[in-house]
């Protein structure tokens, strides 16, 4: 039976991980290498070594129903996408409800992670920390949960373009940005086509002389809307939607998604369509980019070829002359602190089992949190993963296997479906017959509706008394961040389909029935156009 557990970090992954282990009767020692929680999320003009960096303008590509925690909804006049400021201040919110800091050991840093001796019976390890003294403290724990993140070392691919040694311009990582200040009235080329050089360029060309988004491949990009302006994952993320895809044929549903994406703006024409499918990859979301492209702000190019002193040579052969080089390349994954026994992927990286376990250790006392990509909120995987984690740790067996594999592919889990996965492991997967025929309007909504996180606090263990009536006025909370004007209803005459055009219609129908039996309009029309051009006239 575990006792004593090390949380490694006390950013959002953290702080759930420390309050899943407290509820789960376990005894969490948090720590925290700086003087503040929230990790990826809190912003510093400058970015700090060995620590997560983000930019002034980012915000949440996922919505606040379907990114909070799953007993701790967003205040209600929160945006439905969040800048990070307001989702800093949500996790001080998270960690003051439940009473988290006391459990935080600030500026104070892991060194090294090692089994004791007995680990094959005992499960137990080595942790040793230092202060901001510098002093060193040697501890014993009994599980360990590592939340540090793996947005901290930048991969900046320098070695791989020709010439780039002797480039006069200036070379930085997205890691590095901060604002657009620095690109005044600059030519910029930023590199990488992902969500944050996405972003990135987007916030550069309102600023920059020019700027060039360089890619190899492309990519897909939808924006956070989605139909009347809703939150694209609420209205996309469903059950019953994820039911319909796994039946169709998924070559079929990436054209129907392309297709739809298309309508929007023609991905060939502005120059983004890739090589994958839509469904193959992860979109890129950004609602700007394909405006500031339309405007000429941002121009889409090939991948770098070579540089030339203060010039770029893309793969085009096509040169330009640029200030500043912004890299948005990834991130290495790096756990320095860990056993090197553990990383056995093909490049030196972790396996783990379920994206969680290191397969390896002959105890389970060990998990990796949030080392995954999935086309949905993170922070609902990672809640879950603690809560399994924390059973597992409390004796329950799993067993572990290696499923070697490329990275990315390591990485990407399928959003629901993983989420089910670990909930039925805990105990708290809705049971939806048994919803159905208890409450039929729940149902409907945990069904049909957002996939929100609340669902997995209807039932079992550590369920949530607040779970049915969070989901029931999930959209009210979308609501309220609008509600800043008495909007007046339209005139009654104005407002829908009075009698009288109902029955004008079903004349115009009638006529233009009769007008094509009689040829009066060429066979080859549709009678849609043709009550369309009596409605013209």
């Amino acid at each position: 039976m575990v006792g004593r557990v090390a949380v490694i970090g006390a950013g959002s992954s953290g702080l759930v991980c420390t309050k899943i282990c407290v509820e789960e009767g376990l005894e969490p020692v948090c720590f925290e290498s700086s003087n503040d929680i929230g990790g990826l999320w809190n912003f510093k003009e400058c970015p700090q070594p060995e620590r997560s960096s983000i930019y002034r303008s980012l915000v949440t590509n996922t919505s606040k129903e379907m990114t909070c925690f799953s007993d701790f909804p967003m205040p209600d006049h929160y945006p439905n996408y969040t800048p990070n400021s307001l989702l800093l201040q949500y996790y001080r919110l998270y960690a003051q409800h439940f009473d988290l800091l006391k459990y935080i050991h600030f500026q104070t840093k892991v060194s090294h992670v090692v089994q004791r001796p007995d680990f094959p019976v005992s499960g137990q390890w080595d942790v040793e920390t230092v202060n901001q003294d510098g002093e060193k403290e040697h501890h014993v724990f009994d599980a360990v949960m590592v939340c540090s993140g793996h947005y901290t070392h930048p991969y900046l691919p320098m070695s791989e373009f020709t010439g780039s040694e002797t480039f006069t311009g200036q070379c930085l990582h997205s890691w590095e940005y901060k604002d657009a200040e620095r690109c005044r009235g600059k030519r910029v080329v930023v590199v990488g086509i992902g969500n944050s050089g996405g972003d990135i360029a987007v916030d550069i060309s309102r600023f920059a002389e020019k700027t060039f988004l360089s890619t190899r491949k492309g990519a897909w990009v939808v924006g956070r809307m989605s139909n009347s302006g809703l939150p694209l994952d609420m209205t996309g993320i469903t059950r019953f939607y994820g039911s319909l895809m796994r039946l169709l044929p998924s070559r079929l549903v990436s054209w129907i998604t392309e297709r739809a994406l298309n309508q929007k703006y023609d991905h060939k024409l502005y120059r983004l369509r890739p090589r994958h499918r839509a469904m193959d990859r992860r979109p890129v979301i950004n609602d700007e980019l394909p405006y500031q492209i339309l405007l000429g702000e941002v121009v889409i190019k090939p991948n770098i070829k070579e540089f030339k002193e203060s010039r770029v040579v893309f793969e085009d052969n096509a040169e330009e002359k640029i200030d500043i080089v912004i890299f948005c390349t990834g991130y290495i994954a790096n756990f320095a602190f860990l056993p090197q026994s553990l990383c056995q992927g093909p490049k030196g990286e972790l396996t783990l089992y379920k994206r969680l376990f290191p397969p390896s250790l002959q105890q389970p006392t060990l998990v990796v949190m949030g080392l995954f990509q999935t086309k949905g909120p993170i922070m609902p995987v990672v809640e879950m993963q603690a809560r399994w984690a924390a059973n597992v740790f409390k004796g329950k067996n799993i067993t572990c296997t290696i499923y070697p594999c490329p990275l990315q592919a390591a990485l990407q889990v399928d959003y629901i479906p993983y989420l089910d996965f670990m909930a039925d492991k805990v105990g708290v997967k809705p049971r939806f017959l048994g919803l159905l025929l208890r409450d039929p309007s729940l149902w409907a909504k945990v069904f049909f509706g957002p996939c929100t996180p609340y669902q997995f606090r209807l039932s079992g263990s550590r369920q949530w008394s607040g779970a049915r009536q969070a989901i029931l006025t999930q959209w009210d909370r979308v609501d309220c961040p609008f509600n800043t004007r008495e909007v007046p209803e339209p005139h009654s005459e104005a407002s829908g389909w009075s009698p009288m055009w109902l029955l004008a219609f079903g004349a115009s129908v009638l006529m233009a029935a009769f007008m094509y039996k009689n040829e009066a309009f060429p066979t080859n029309e549709n009678v849609l156009d043709k009550v369309f051009l009596l409605f013209k006239f």
